[in-house]
């Protein structure tokens, strides 16, 4: 558990693969990629003791907020055991996100057991292109179920978001639901607005001037679920239309502490 603090990011790198665990671009799956310097590949840690006294780790992807979670759909043809996805943490789903770190063998490897009893493993150990991750039955021969717990350390300020395309605005339109975030870090009533595209950084200018005020003095997090803590959204939107919620912060403020937002330096070595 020492290699989980809260509010700190991780990577998780499969031990028979040497990949690790991606957050992907729908917003939704998670696979295994070789990019490393990369927030998709970026987890936070959201510690949390449950009723029976037992800790347990939650991770939310630092690309898109969602949290790791084990479904009782079966995983896609050619993978192991259930589902895994980038999923909303939502009260009734409470169990869904919740993970334990166990040692296993000698070296720094562990194993991530869920709620379920099920463990998370990695895919393609015989059919190379399915690069997918799921949960099953702990297997004492195989070691797609063994990870390495990579930290990543902060970096100071949040990083320059990229550039909009040429095209992104002919993209579908999508539902922006957002808050505005008191002193307190507590945030009221929802609006909402029509945006197309997914870039990041248009998103903000056009949040800013929905809300009047300027562009730089805004920070948007993204929250997946009433239970998710609100993630810094620095990366283009995911795939698709579905809508996202957004607190927005004014950079400096005592709101922004508050959060604790927290930046991984993704390409730190």
């Amino acid at each position: 558990m020492e290699q989980f603090q809260d509010g700190h990011h991780v990577r998780l790198r499969s031990r028979e693969h040497g990949m690790y665990l991606h957050a992907d671009k729908d917003g939704r799956g998670v696979s295994l990629r070789r990019p490393r310097a990369s927030m998709n590949a970026a987890w936070a840690v959201h510690l949390f003791q449950g009723d029976d006294d037992a800790q347990y780790v939650l991770l939310h992807s630092a690309a898109y907020g969602g949290y790791l979670t084990a479904m009782d759909a079966p995983a896609p043809l050619g993978h192991c055991g259930r589902r895994v996805e980038q999923r909303d943490y939502e009260e009734r789903e409470e169990e869904d996100v919740r993970w334990q770190p166990v040692r296993f063998g000698p070296g720094d490897y562990i194993l991530l057991r869920h709620a379920s009893g099920r463990f998370l493993r990695a895919n393609g150990k015989y059919l190379p292109w399915n690069k997918g991750a799921s949960v099953d039955d702990f297997d004492t021969v195989s070691t797609m179920t063994h990870w390495v717990v990579e930290r990543i350390p902060a970096r100071e300020g949040m990083p320059e978001l990229p550039l909009a395309g040429g095209l992104d605005v002919l993209l579908p339109r999508r539902w922006i639901v957002y808050a505005w975030a008191d002193a307190d870090g507590d945030h009221g009533f929802w609006a909402a607005f029509g945006f197309k595209g997914r870039s990041v950084f248009r998103l903000r200018s056009e949040l800013a001037s929905e809300i009047g005020i300027g562009m730089g003095d805004l920070v948007m997090c993204v929250q997946a679920g009433t239970n998710g803590r609100p993630t810094p959204l620095v990366v283009n939107l995911p795939r698709g239309t579905r809508t996202l919620y957004i607190v927005v912060l004014m950079a400096g403020e005592p709101a922004s502490a508050n959060v604790e937002l927290r930046y991984p330096d993704v390409g730190a070595e």
